[in-house]
């Protein structure tokens, strides 16, 4: 008999499945998910702290250090030569007044009255011309200020947003050559510049030319 109840407490014994809940695990990927967005999250903003950090850091750097150089005495019309300064022989200035055989110095000077320019202007209206697009023109990120104008000339500081480096930009309107407009731009630190300059001038005699003006060559 002890048997038999045995054998009968064995049977109506229920037995619990070990299967696992789907709920259960189809929840445990979006927790596992969202656990990696909060982590990409957290690490997106501890890098935008640090860029903005660093970019206060070097700030604070190159106002100590001043990258912003001193300004070259040799700026302006040249007296024996009339015409703009040579560039030096670093690579990270372009000039109108360079041979044009030099091809990392030499620019074209630009025409403000081309042929074919349905409207002409005035050599004063052409210095207004220039002087909107300057302002208005940044394509190197570089901040420009006007620091000298006159009826022929004009000379921009350019500086940049993080170490201050600036370049000088020079826009002359030679007499007795029509509407011809010479220009030189150079930075006053360094070697070399990543073609920033000559990039400059190409974008604002881009914009120039949606005013009317044309280059003499259009290979800068």
């Amino acid at each position: 008999m002890a048997s038999t109840s045995s054998s009968t407490t064995f049977c109506n014994l229920k037995f619990h499945s070990t299967r696992p809940n789907n709920n259960n695990v189809s929840f445990l990927p979006r927790i596992l998910h969202m656990k990696q967005e909060e982590e990409d999250n957290n690490t997106n903003q501890i890098n935008r702290r640090q860029l903005i950090l660093r970019s206060s850091e070097i700030a604070t750097i190159g106002a100590i250090f001043n990258f912003s150089g001193k300004k070259p005495e040799y700026l302006g019309v040249q007296k024996n030569s009339s015409a703009l300064a040579l560039c030096p022989a670093t690579k990270n200035c372009v000039s109108t007044s360079e041979n044009v055989n030099d091809l990392t110095h030499y620019a074209p000077p630009w025409n403000y009255n081309p042929e074919g320019r349905k409207s002409p202007v005035s050599r004063e209206e052409a210095v207004e011309e220039l002087i909107e697009v300057i302002e208005l023109t940044r394509p190197d990120k570089f901040t420009p200020k006007i620091v000298e104008r006159k009826e022929d000339y004009v000379r921009v500081e350019y500086r940049s947003s993080i170490l201050g480096f600036v370049d000088d930009v020079e826009f002359w309107f030679p007499p007795g050559k029509g509407s011809i407009v010479e220009y030189r731009s150079a930075s006053r630190l360094g070697n070399f510049d990543f073609d920033v300059n000559r990039k400059r001038i190409k974008a604002l005699r881009q914009e120039l030319e949606k005013k009317g003006w044309a280059s003499q060559d259009t290979t800068i």
